[in-house]
Formats: structure tokens, C-alpha cells, sequence
């Protein structure tokens, strides 16, 4: 492939990415407005947003056997179309269960909007170059959170949440025209230094033994934990939590909150940029993903015990720094896509997606509810916050014990 067709296929894949995690986060700027409307509780909010990754990770399995059978433009293409039906639906939404629905719908609509990239990467371009490409694609999703932010406390007074997310829908049938017109169809030539891959019976195979070389794999092992306690936490604050905490913790007003938020998603745009500038440096030397976020888990176990330690003198910088370290997680998800063979990327990437946003599900609702319950002993509003993000903290020290403990090189 030549640059020029790198790029334009890498720009089709981002706008459709960017416009997954606009609607991924939206619900942090929204959530005081979608509180008073619906009368929402804590656990409400959490299962609402909670709702789109539940979606999300219900498609993983079957999206990445699809993923490696079909390939990238077929699955993202008809996926989004349920992305489509998702906003129009929410758009229209009269009580709770239509939002939730609508959620659902949204989250297997854009299931595939990074994992398809990652699996035509993972053919496409050379090795040192696909780390690189997983950091900028998630720049692009720093933009759509960005975009999600203080752009939309700016829109609701003016048009109200509902034309936001119809603009959504047209901007999301817009995102598949581009796609079907700049990837290339499947199977693709792959690199000469990949062995061609075997002839497999896919239809044959039940879901269990078409990963079980997935579920086998001693890196996939190690790195399982990370991705549904730490990097799916790091997505469950940033998408919906970090709001609500500036709000009723930090004191924060919604206009505040919005743009506390835009500095935060600023914050993660320049640490994915960053990330795609330096890794093929730091590899040369050494430094890979796992030595990297060897180094990144005790700074984010130190950055969740000053939010919990602080609590009520905590804001957006604070909340910066949490997101900041976590970040090094997100090297992990290449690492798995090399360690395993291209006809084997899709199932791996997409399983590991379905342990992020399983994770994602399970730690949004789980707050809710901790947050909710915690006022059985009269604690304060902050008080049951920072609770909840105690819990958060200890599942990531058990995740960082499990890494140490499994320690194996990205070699299958």
C-alpha cells in the first residue's frame, strides 16, 4: 500500500471512530440534564450509559470470527447501521427503557469502529508501524470525547439534546459511505513476512473453539485484568463518572463540569498523540508496552488514592492526572494484535475489546450502585463518591499483583 492510501483509508476509519466515542461520552456532559428530565438515580445512570457498553461487548465474539471471514469494510458497515437506528431512537426517547434501548442499539453499532482498523492494521501495515496506528486512532477518539464536552453544553441551550443526537444519525450514514468507498475489500495482500493462513472450517467451529487459541495464549492471560479493571474503569470515569464526581464532589456547576471536561479530553488528545510519536522510539530501545505500563500502574494507583484522599479538593486536574496513567494500558491492545497471527488478529483484538467494555459496563454500574448504597451508613454525597472510587482502586492493585505475577513476553 502506498502512504497516500494509508491515509485516506486511516482518516475513513477515524471519522467513523471519532463519531463512536462522541456518543460513547456524551452522556458525562448530559447527565445533569437527562437526571432531571427522567428523574434519574445514581444506579440508573450508571446501567443507562452503562447500556452502550453492554451492547458493545455482546458483539465482540462473533464480530471478530466476521472480522477475520469478511473483513474490516463489511462488519463496520453493517454494524453502524444499528448505530443509526441508536441515535434516531434516542432522539425520540420518552421514558428510561427507550434510552436504554437506544444505548444498546448505539453500542453494537459502533462495536466494530476500532477493532476493524486494528484487524486491517494488523495486515496492512508493518509491525513497528501499528502501535503507532492504534495511539493516533485513539487520538481521534480524544477528539469525539472532546467534541462531546463544552461543543455540546454550548448546543443545548440553543437546539436541546435531542437534534444533537439526529445530527448524530446523519453524520453516522455519512461515516458509512466513506468507509465502503476507501477499504479495501477482504482477504487483502499481506505482509511477505506472514505465513499465509490456514484454511479453516469457521462455520464448523462453535464460538468456544474458534478462540480457544485466544483464551489459551499466556500474554492474553496476563493482560485480561488490565483491560477489564483498568482500562475499562479508565473509559467508565472518563465516559460518564468524572462529571457527576466534579458536580457533587468537586462542587463544580454543569458549565464547569463541561469544561473541566473539555480540558480533560484535551489532556488524553495530546497524551495519544504523544503515544503515536514516541513508541516506535521507545521500542527501538527497549521500551516496549510492557515495560512501559510496569511503569504506569503504581503512578495510577498513587493518582486514584489522592482522588480518594482529597476528595471534595479535587477537580479537573486531578481527574487529568488519573486519566493520564491509565493511558499506558492502551499499549497493550497492539501488543495482542502481534501476539498472534493475522488470521487469528480480529478474534484476539476483538476479545480483548469484549474484556474492556464488559469491564466499561460492570464498573459504571457498579459505581452507580456503590454510590447509591453507600448511603445505607449516612454518608455524605462526596463521601460515597470517593467510596466508590476506593473500590475502583482496589481492583487496579490487584490488577497491577496479577501482571507482576504473570510475567511472560509478548510471544504467544
Amino acid at each position: 500500500m502506498t502512504p497516500a492510501q494509508v491515509a485516506r483509508i486511516f482518516l475513513a476509519f477515524a471519522f467513523a471512530y471519532f463519531l463512536s466515542t462522541l456518543v460513547r461520552a456524551i452522556t458525562a456532559t448530559l447527565s445533569p440534564t437527562l437526571i432531571d428530565e427522567f428523574n434519574l438515580q445514581a444506579r440508573d445512570l450508571g446501567l443507562l450509559a452503562g447500556g452502550y457498553f453492554l451492547g458493545f461487548a455482546a458483539t465482540q465474539l462473533p464480530m471478530g470470527r466476521w472480522l477475520d471471514s469478511h473483513g474490516p469494510r463489511k462488519v463496520v458497515c453493517a454494524l453502524l447501521l444499528f448505530a443509526v437506528l441508536g441515535s434516531v431512537t434516542f432522539s425520540v426517547a420518552t421514558e428510561f427503557n427507550h434510552l436504554f434501548i437506544a444505548r444498546l442499539l448505539t453500542g453494537i453499532g459502533v462495536s466494530a469502529c476500532l477493532m476493524a482498523p486494528l484487524t486491517g492494521f494488523r495486515r496492512w501495515l508493518p509491525a513497528t508501524s501499528q502501535v503507532r496506528a492504534n495511539a493516533w486512532m485513539l487520538m481521534t477518539g480524544s477528539l469525539g470525547s472532546l467534541a462531546s464536552t463544552l461543543p455540546v453544553q454550548w448546543l443545548l441551550p440553543s437546539i436541546g439534546w435531542r437534534p444533537i443526537f439526529l445530527t448524530v444519525a446523519v453524520l453516522t450514514v455519512l461515516a458509512i459511505a466513506w468507509l465502503w468507498w476507501q477499504i479495501p475489500s477482504w482477504p487483502s495482500v499481506q505482509s511477505p513476512s506472514e505465513p499465509a493462513a490456514p484454511a479453516l472450517a469457521e462455520p464448523a467451529q462453535g464460538l468456544w473453539q474458534a478462540y480457544a487459541p485466544v483464551w489459551r495464549n499466556r500474554y492474553f492471560q496476563r493482560m485480561a485484568p488490565l483491560a477489564f479493571f483498568v482500562y475499562g474503569g479508565m473509559i467508565a470515569m472518563q465516559t460518564l463518572w468524572a462529571g457527576p464526581w466534579m458536580v457533587k464532589v468537586s462542587g463544580y456547576s454543569p458549565l464547569e463540569s463541561a469544561t473541566g471536561l473539555f480540558w480533560i479530553n484535551v489532556v488524553m488528545l495530546c497524551t495519544f498523540t504523544g503515544w503515536g510519536l514516541v513508541t516506535p522510539a521507545l521500542a527501538r530501545h527497549g521500551w516496549g508496552p510492557d515495560r512501559l505500563i510496569a511503569i504506569g500502574l503504581p503512578l495510577n494507583i498513587l493518582s486514584i488514592g489522592y482522588l480518594v484522599w482529597q476528595g471534595a479538593g479535587t477537580g479537573a486536574a486531578a481527574w487529568s492526572v488519573f486519566f493520564f496513567t491509565c493511558s499506558f494500558v492502551s499499549l497493550a491492545q497492539p501488543a495482542i494484535g502481534l501476539a498472534f497471527p493475522s488470521h487469528l488478529a480480529g478474534r484476539a483484538l476483538s476479545a480483548y475489546n469484549l474484556l474492556i467494555f464488559s469491564g466499561v459496563f460492570l464498573m459504571q454500574w457498579g459505581f452507580g450502585w456503590v454510590v447509591d448504597l453507600a448511603a445505607v451508613f449516612d454518608l455524605s454525597v462526596p463521601a460515597r463518591f470517593q467510596l466508590a472510587m476506593a473500590v475502583l482502586g482496589l481492583t487496579t492493585v490487584a490488577s497491577n499483583l496479577w501482571f507482576v505475577w504473570r510475567r511472560v513476553d509478548n510471544e504467544g
